[in-house]
């Protein structure tokens, strides 16, 4: 059974979809039964154009990639989720909708690489795809579905330490 993961940001335009990103990419490398997904409390409609060039020239693919709102997630019909990330501080501190199956939730936050000065904009977003990448690699290495939920999310709150 495929494990959902949801990834938040506020606006949904550049950390969480890297997250989203870089977590499939990497599931699909290691064979691993997990979906990402990414969305936003106030999503701004748009991906940001460095995000995406980031995600490019590492050779992943981001043409299923979109700014959406948290709401898709509890509407009805929705995937499951098994854990919920959130990877901005302002999305920590906003209060979540009801997530149905309660999922663990977890806050790895990252500075927002959109507040660089421009001549740096894109290095940001490679070292946070990159961060981004190497904590995925962390999610992806847990035995999820052995795992209960108290076990989960101290697993996942070390690897947040790291």
């Amino acid at each position: 059974m495929t494990t959902h993961v949801l990834i938040l940001c506020t606006h949904n335009s550049a950390r969480s979809v890297l997250a989203e990103c870089m977590l499939n990419h990497w599931a699909r490398q290691l064979d691993r039964d997990v979906r990402g997904h990414s969305a936003g409390s106030t999503p701004s409609g748009r991906v940001n154009p460095h995000a995406l060039e980031a995600l490019q020239l590492a050779g992943i693919d981001t043409s299923a990639v979109r700014s959406k709102s948290w709401d898709e997630y509890t509407a009805a019909g929705a995937p499951a989720m098994r854990i919920v990330i959130t990877v901005c501080d302002n999305a920590a501190a906003e209060p979540c909708p009801f997530w149905p199956g309660s999922p663990v939730q977890v806050h790895w936050g990252y500075p927002d690489p959109s507040l660089a000065p421009e001549a740096d904009r894109l290095q940001a977003f490679e070292l946070t795809r990159q961060a981004i990448g190497y904590r995925m690699l962390q999610l992806l290495s847990l035995p999820i579905d052995a795992m209960s939920n108290d076990d989960l999310r101290a697993a996942l709150v070390d690897a947040g330490r790291n």
